[in-house]
């Protein structure tokens, strides 16, 4: 069953298990309806100025781990695409996770973008903020929320 609704879906993906569920419904969504995927991985950036030595190396060894977990993260999409034959271009960007995540579906004419929740409620939530509440907040497309697990 092909479908002209959504051609071209997007989930963004952290490489965390409450994302997994995410990912696996955008999967599914994508192949029901021979969807392209694009699995989304945003390395956070501090925007901090760092100038000692120090902090540079110390800079340099946190984008490298970050680029080998959003590789492995992406990774582990097109997979699990590949086992229900769901074509899978995997994307990694760096800045704010929400930002590029919106400013990435709008360049690529993206039609859902599936994410996924860690379920964080009250202080947690409002410290650390939601990536997916900023998404659906500015967002011209079609946003699917996936909850994960619920936060301990």
């Amino acid at each position: 069953m092909n479908s002209n609704i959504y051609r071209k879906i997007m989930v963004a993906t952290d490489g965390s298990e409450p994302v997994k569920k995410a990912v696996d419904t955008a999967i599914e969504i994508s192949r029901l309806g021979g969807a392209k995927l694009y699995a989304v991985y945003v390395m956070a950036s501090g925007g901090l100025s760092l100038t000692h030595p120090r902090e540079v190396g110390w800079d340099k060894a946190m984008k490298e781990h970050m680029t080998t977990e959003g590789k492995e993260a992406t990774a582990y999409v097109e997979t699990a695409g590949k086992a229900t034959n769901v074509e899978v271009e995997p994307v990694i960007l760096e800045g704010n996770p929400a930002h590029e995540i919106v400013e990435f579906a709008e360049e690529n004419d993206i039609d859902l973008i599936v994410m996924g929740t860690h379920g964080r409620t009250g202080v947690q939530r409002f410290l650390l903020g939601s990536v997916a509440q900023n998404v659906v907040r500015h967002s011209g497309k079609a946003v699917l929320v996936v909850r994960g697990a619920e936060a301990e």
